[in-house]
């Protein structure tokens, strides 16, 4: 008698589909060589050396040392108040679940401005933090934009940006509370923070 192998329901396909790309990002952050090839075939370039320094711009989740520090597993060598010109903060993108969990994302706009925290971390940490944040992939894509911090002074910063949707959707109670939990123990304007409060979560 055979006995027939048990077809695996696509949930399951799902989760192991999900694994194998979990650690095959993991791979490549410890790989500094592998990474630039995995770049280059999505059309992106990894630059410089793993010990050079960078400005990274957090605008979501990543403000909350909870998610940054402990979570992400990077600690920044200073952090500071920053602001990102002619973009607006928006919630344009699909979460998990589908519907219920918008996460954060920035959109060109002449007129608005986007606070957050300008992190220096080194180029290996960009490579870890982009393989939490999905990169290289189809959602964000690591942007050099002008970064201007609470005291005037320029600088250059990478920020993900995503092709987001026409509308906005709501975040979760869960995600914004990080939003503004990471602007008040970092000292972000209290126009900003306002801001956050008011920004209404999904059911």
């Amino acid at each position: 008698m055979t006995v027939p192998f048990p077809a695996l329901r696509p949930r399951a396909l799902d989760g192991r589909y999900v694994g194998m790309r979990i650690r095959w990002r993991r791979l490549l952050a410890k790989s500094w060589m592998v990474s630039r090839w995995h770049y280059r075939r999505h059309g992106l370039v990894l630059n410089g050396r793993p010990s050079d320094e960078v400005w990274y711009f957090a605008y979501g989740s990543n403000m909350h040392e909870g998610t940054f520090v402990e979570r992400r597993g990077i600690r920044p060598l200073t952090s500071r108040v920053g602001r990102i010109i002619g973009y607006r903060l928006r919630f344009n993108l699909e979460g998990r679940p589908k519907g219920k969990a918008a996460p954060a994302n920035i959109a060109v706009d002449a007129d608005q401005e986007v606070w957050g925290v300008l992190y220096k971390i080194t180029r290996r940490d960009l490579l870890r933090l982009d393989s939490t944040e999905g990169v290289p992939g189809r959602g964000y894509q690591p942007t050099w934009l002008n970064a201007v911090d609470a005291d005037g002074n320029s600088l250059m910063a990478i920020a993900y940006v995503a092709t987001g949707k026409e509308s906005d959707g709501n975040p979760s109670h869960r995600y914004i509370s990080l939003l503004r939990e990471g602007a008040r123990c970092h000292g972000l304007p209290e126009h900003w923070v306002q801001f956050l409060d008011g920004v209404s979560h999904a059911e």
